[in-house]
């Protein structure tokens, strides 16, 4: 009786065994890199496919992710951003630590395929703080513009990267969505 026992239980566990390793196989993990930096979500691959996160690589590659739960359709945007920095009517970049400075974003949009009702551009300090230097509602019918915030005087007090991004809301959304990103470097 209890030789019988073990039996089916060595046959269970045999099967089980079998069966996560067949599951392994059929489904596997992808470790995904965009620009050098491992994403913390990876992607799968089954059937000989890949699928990746793609809200995920949508922000690294500063596209637009429209969803719509309807039809389960996916669409994404990638408009051309372009920003300038300008101080004094003379383009603006790296700086020194310590450095204040009173500079403006000029920003040229084109491309734009989906409605968006606001922008906003900010400057991150190279501990990630964010300073937003300004918010605008946007009623552009058209795909492309340009967009210049006002005067900003900030300071660059450590040494580092800081990123200024434009961020766009799209219609019916309460997120900001970053499109384009520009860098001043400390030293």
């Amino acid at each position: 009786m209890k030789l019988r026992k073990v039996a089916i239980l060595l046959l269970l566990l045999s099967l089980w065994g079998g069966t996560m390793l067949f599951a392994d196989s059929a489904t596997q993990k992808v470790r995904v890199y965009i620009n050098g930096n491992e994403q913390d979500d990876g992607g799968l691959v089954t059937d000989s496919k890949t699928y990746l996160p793609l809200r995920q690589l949508a922000t690294s590659m500063q596209a637009i992710v429209e969803w719509d739960n309807q039809t389960k359709r996916a669409t994404v945007y990638k408009p051309n951003v372009h920003m300038f920095l300008f101080q004094n009517n003379a383009v603006f970049g790296n700086v020194s630590k310590g450095y204040q400075a009173k500079f403006k974003v000029f920003a040229q949009i084109d491309n734009l395929k989906t409605d968006i009702v606001s922008v906003k551009v900010s400057i991150f300090d190279p501990y990630g703080k964010e300073k937003v230097i300004q918010t605008e509602p946007v009623a552009k019918t058209k795909d492309n513009f340009w967009y210049a915030t006002d005067e900003i005087d900030y300071k660059f007090e450590a040494s580092g990267k800081y990123p200024i991004r434009f961020f766009v809301k799209l219609k019916g959304s309460d997120e900001w969505t970053p499109v384009s990103e520009k860098l001043i470097s400390s030293q």
